[in-house]
């Protein structure tokens, strides 16, 4: 492995990277910050979760003028909890070189991003429908701006913001540094690779570094009524110390979350009709063990860096095999092991075999678990407590009651006592989840084409701006209609 004192890095960044606890860099950066710093453009194929906002933020940090109290940067991202994610670790980079970047996003007051702006960050990372509501104010002025990172290109695409992109790199500057990062490389995406970018070193993140290597890959062939009952004996028998449950709808994650609730988990559900302080809200209590499951659908997890989920269960298979890598990789991370569970109907066998053609790996099937299984499963993690507080504990104080406890009671009914009072016993509360119709592999081919068709110049429908909200387009007789999307 590389380390980052090898790549030129600066000292005021080393010294941030050190603080972090990072030595080593991870293969995306490796390749990526020498072309950078060397001034080149750069496109960089990788997903979420291999280190790109590193990849791209020290060579965006060195070359900015920490006097210089103007945007000198701009990184474009498709979510407003990208944006933030992405601000946050930038500050953390730049915390020793005076230099400080800005998250600004859809939802979010204007006056109170104007009055942020004026206090002169340097980095400003932004959704594109807000960053093009400040450039057209001129609040956002991009004369001086040196460095331009498109993140995550392939979801701004999908979610209608090609066009924009356009727009927002065309009134940068042309001398400007452009790097590009995307999972996959439509044609639209390569496009702009080659008529707004000058010579871009290319660097590939492989296959296997980026998607499955440290995650155990399973599936459970089940009907749709037995998911959730499946989900809660899963969740009995693993004990997750961190897990997401990804859904396909906005209405599944909210019977999903409303439903563990109700059985006595401790959840939570993330979803684009949240309001940011919700969504804030939930992450915040998802990453300090406030909550064990966090439900989630596929655009509110885009971009989210967790560390410590253990396991990724997809109640609800995904359409293509690219949002099928990028749920999984939210867990296996930092070198650790992950698990990924899918539940699969049985129609939906055929699109299984797909995502694994296309990724190249092998799911292995798993019996779906009865409530027997889930109950020992519950019965073990109390045994394994006690047996850690032996371990762990002095216990002499104790030995006088548990003494007394066996001159009239034996042992056995003693031990299977205090298993009854410390095992987390599931409510037996009653849970309806509507059902949805299996995922086809016609279907999911033709997602895949209508996404991709949705995006070129006769693109006619609603867009979903930076802020997760609905903005009208014209249909083909000049009329306004919205479409929900998320």
């Amino acid at each position: 492995m590389t380390k980052f004192n090898e790549l030129g890095v600066s000292a005021p960044i080393m010294k941030a990277l050190e603080k972090m606890g990072f030595e080593e860099a991870t293969p995306i950066q490796a390749e990526t910050i020498p072309f950078a710093l060397e001034g080149n453009d750069v496109i960089g194929q990788a997903q979420t979760g291999t280190g790109k906002t590193a990849a791209f933020g020290i060579p965006m940090i060195d070359k900015i003028d920490s006097k210089l109290r103007k945007v000198q940067a701009l990184v474009v991202a498709p979510t407003r909890e990208l944006a933030i994610q992405v601000a946050e670790e930038l500050n953390r980079l730049a915390k020793f070189s005076g230099v400080r970047a800005l998250a600004i996003y859809g939802g979010q007051h204007m006056d109170r991003q104007i009055r942020a702006l004026k206090d002169g960050p340097q980095i400003v990372v932004a959704t594109p429908g807000r960053l093009m509501d400040h450039m057209r104010r001129r609040t956002i002025r991009t004369d001086v701006v040196q460095t331009a990172v498109l993140d995550e290109a392939d979801e701004m695409l999908n979610m209608g913001f090609i066009d924009d992109i356009r727009e927002i790199l065309k009134s940068i500057p042309e001398d400007r540094q452009t790097l590009l990062f995307s999972a996959t490389m439509p044609k639209e995406i390569r496009n702009i690779a080659t008529t707004l970018m000058k010579s871009p070193k290319e660097v590939k993140v492989k296959a296997k570094e980026m998607t499955v290597e440290n995650i155990e890959q399973y599936f459970i062939e089940i009907p749709e009524k037995f998911k959730f009952d499946t989900l809660n004996n899963h969740l009995d028998i693993n004990s997750p110390e961190l897990a997401i449950v990804f859904g396909r709808t906005k209405k599944r994650v909210d019977e999903i979350t409303e439903g563990l609730q109700a059985r006595g988990y401790r959840a939570e559900g993330i979803h684009g009709d949240l309001t940011q302080g919700k969504r804030m809200s939930v992450l915040n209590k998802f990453k300090g063990g406030r909550v064990d499951v966090l439900v989630a659908t596929d655009v509110a997890a885009r971009g989210l860096d967790i560390s410590g989920v253990t396991h990724v269960y997809n109640f609800d298979i995904p359409q293509d095999p690219e949002s099928y890598v990028h749920r999984i990789g939210r867990t296996g991370r930092a070198g650790r092991t992950g698990e990924a569970i899918s539940f699969i109907t049985p129609r939906e066998m055929a699109h299984l075999q797909l995502i694994e053609k296309t990724t190249k790996s092998k799911m292995k099937r798993l019996v779906p678990p009865t409530n027997q299984d889930a109950l020992r499963g519950q019965q073990q993690v109390t045994i394994d407590k006690i047996l850690k507080t032996i371990e762990k504990k002095d216990l002499k104080s104790y030995h006088a009651a548990a003494n007394d406890l066996l001159e009239d009671n034996d042992s056995v009914s003693v031990i299977a006592a205090a298993l009854s009072l410390l095992t987390k016993e599931r409510r037996d509360a009653p849970v309806k989840i509507s059902s949805v119709a299996p995922i086809s592999v016609k279907k999911a081919q033709r997602s895949k084409d209508n996404n991709r068709r949705s995006n070129n110049k006769r693109f006619y429908g609603q867009r979903r701006d930076s802020g997760g909200r609905n903005q009208g387009g014209r249909n083909r007789k000049g009329n306004f209609q919205r479409r929900n999307r998320d």
